[in-house]
């Protein structure tokens, strides 16, 4: 049922490109949070700072977002990010705008003006497919973001389908 919302997170562009590919026809809106985001924000000009990414996939995710205007499916990026310089607790952490994350530190969570978005997004789903963390969920101070976006998405009267181990522990 429409509206279709995927939500994809995790480390690496690479890992979800079958899932992408087949998604770019069908799915209404595709979230893009994780690690993979800044791959996608790198390709856009973005500063991501030394957070994760896979500089062999730029073109690819180029292609991705043209292909997915060109179909009229909304490609979501998260806004802002919660970042750091180690991936480590009690670390102090910044929140910084996605695209301006300066150098020494890394995007390890979607911020909270990103998952607003995100919830906006997914507000009005009917179905809603969610595979990979939105960041490093297992470590206190990077896990509000997956973890709000979660609770959105329990509580959303749609089927939903929840894949991935990091996802369903989340």
């Amino acid at each position: 049922e429409r509206p279709f919302v995927v939500v994809l997170g995790g480390a690496k562009v690479s890992d979800k490109l079958a899932v992408i590919e087949s998604l770019l026809t069908r799915a209404d809106t595709i979230v893009v949070g994780g690690a993979m985001a800044y791959t996608f924000i790198k390709a856009l000009g973005g500063d991501v700072g030394d957070s994760l990414v896979e500089d062999d996939m730029l073109g690819t995710a180029v292609d991705i977002m043209r292909r997915a205007d060109a179909s009229g499916v909304t490609l979501l990026l998260p806004s802002d990010s919660v970042c750091a310089d180690r991936l480590e607790h009690g670390v102090d952490t910044s929140l910084c705008p996605s695209d301006a994350i300066p150098a020494g530190l890394k995007g390890l969570d979607i911020g909270p003006t990103a998952v607003s978005d995100f919830g906006a997004a997914l507000a009005d789903a009917r179905t809603v497919f969610w595979n990979g963390p939105l960041g490093v969920f297992e470590i206190e101070e990077f896990a509000a973001g997956t973890l709000a976006i979660a609770k959105v998405i329990a509580d959303l009267p749609a089927f939903t389908v929840v894949g991935g181990g990091d996802s369903l522990a989340a």
